[in-house]
């Protein structure tokens, strides 16, 4: 199986929220090509009611296998990575799970319904580097349409709700 990675590192917000059950959101806001100098989990800006950190250094793994999804992604005019954080008993109570460029992968992460999936622009060094597995490893698969199996008319058809006598049994 072909596969690659790029590093990226993630950034991440913590906003404070005016609601009555949830008193603060985490969102990821952005991702920078390359593994920046700094240590997970630092403070770039805070404010009052937001707080955004560097959440670390990923990898984006890109597979041989995924090459469509890949190419729809840089062909929608917005290319864009999908960042997957799930809640932790660990300070900051939070952690990055899944850096992706393919949607379908995290659509799948949506099933947990705990983890909070969020879209961000995916930086232009990322894009050449996508842009060039996709060239090197696409292979075009034909659709092929599947005929469908004949229904059976019985099958829908309506039964005795009581079984009928059996002459046998006399």
């Amino acid at each position: 199986m072909v596969r690659e990675t790029a590093e990226v590192g993630v950034v991440v917000e913590r906003r404070v929220l005016d609601n009555p059950w949830v008193d603060h959101a985490w969102v990821p806001v952005a991702v920078l090509a390359g593994a920046p100098v700094a240590t997970s989990w630092t403070i770039l800006e805070q404010t009052a009611r937001l707080a955004r950190y560097y959440a670390g250094t990923f990898e984006v793994e890109f597979f041989g296998t995924d090459t469509t999804m890949y190419r729809e992604n840089l062909r929608s005019g917005q290319p864009s990575l999908w960042i997957a954080l799930r809640q932790t008993a660990a300070p900051p109570g939070i952690a990055v799970q899944l850096v992706t460029a393919d949607s379908s992968e995290a659509e799948a992460m949506t099933g947990t319904n705990s983890d909070i999936i969020d879209v961000v622009p995916m930086p232009a060094e990322i894009q050449h580097k996508l842009a060039a597995f996709v060239e090197a490893h696409h292979v075009e698969h034909p659709f092929v349409k599947r005929k469908r199996d004949r229904a059976d008319p019985a099958a829908m058809a309506r039964r005795a709700l009581h079984a009928q006598p059996r002459d046998d049994k006399k």
